[in-house]
């Protein structure tokens, strides 16, 4: 249904080689040159210019179309994934795992909103760290994951879901510092709490700092903590500092109980992921993931 020719074209102006592209879309070079020249005749322009040593680069008409031929390959997507589901049979159970702050904070709206779509569906959700949540779909426990964290087992496909900062916190009662804006340095000096080991969250933490120099032995823990409401509860209670997710304040900013730091020149992103085997995923999950990524978190 989709102009064949203009998936071609995307695919040869995304990568800028005829060769990849006729691989990728299982098409005989020549085959790719035609489409090409297809759409320029049909356009009265040239897309893509050719030199010498066989690099192609786009012209400005090959730019726009890339722009627009990407708006219409997404629609089309939407628009067959969504014809799809009208007679699809969403029925049986999906196992989810969610590492603490998705399980708590993210995946419960897009939870209630899958449900209210798909009635016949059985979810369940267990919560546990990263590491946890990884062993878990290894050994097939559920079907799929989400977390945070760096992700680095080769055993598993990774695929981004959404991403978080997290930022230095602590309660608006701490006057421990009257600045709105501290040093990398500082950090030395703060009473922290820390997610305990195996976090997708401390991974993070500790990967961010390094880059600057400073290693997690330079730091000066007060205690390590399992869950993010426990640290929260125990900042609002002592004059301690703790690295959270954003998404995990957003009530806490909004009541004005909690406040946060900013350190120069550091900023600490992260994607949170889809974990999941190598290999087809089930239908469920699939589906699920898709309709993830479509809803509004």
């Amino acid at each position: 249904m989709f102009d064949f020719r203009l998936k071609v074209f995307y695919t040869v102006a995304k990568r800028l080689n005829f060769t990849r592209a006729s691989g990728e879309l299982f098409i005989s070079q020549p085959a790719v040159t035609k489409h090409i020249r297809e759409l320029e005749a049909h356009f009265k322009t040239t897309l893509l210019e050719r030199s010498g040593n066989k690099s192609i680069s786009l012209t400005p008409a090959g730019q726009l179309l890339l722009k627009y031929a990407g708006e219409l390959m997404a629609t089309y997507n939407e628009l067959d994934f969504d014809m799809n589901q009208l007679h699809s049979q969403h029925t049986g159970a999906l196992r989810i795992g969610g590492s603490n702050t998705v399980a708590q904070y993210v995946i419960p709206p897009v939870l209630a909103q899958y449900r209210e779509r798909f009635h016949d569906v059985k979810i369940s959700l267990i919560t546990a760290n990263t590491e946890q949540i990884e062993l878990a779909v290894l050994n097939k426990e559920i079907d799929l994951g989400i977390t945070e964290g760096i992700h680095r087992n080769p055993q598993l496909k990774y695929e981004t879901f959404l991403d978080d900062e997290l930022v230095l916190v602590c309660s608006t009662a701490n006057k421990t510092i009257k600045a709105e804006a501290i040093k990398p340095e500082q950090l030395k000096t703060l009473p922290l709490l820390l997610r305990e080991p195996g976090s997708g969250t401390l991974d993070v933490i500790t990967h961010a700092l390094k880059n600057i120099n400073i290693a997690m032995a330079d730091l000066e823990p007060v205690m390590q903590l399992d869950s993010t409401e426990s640290i929260k509860s125990y900042l609002l209670h002592s004059n301690c500092f703790a690295f959270l997710s954003i998404q995990s304040i957003i009530n806490e900013l909004k009541t004005g109980t909690l406040k946060i730091i900013d350190i120069k020149d550091l900023t600490i992103s992260r994607p949170f992921y889809f974990v999941q085997p190598h290999g087809q995923l089930p239908a469920l999950a699939t589906s699920f993931i898709r309709f993830c990524k479509r809803s509004k978190v």
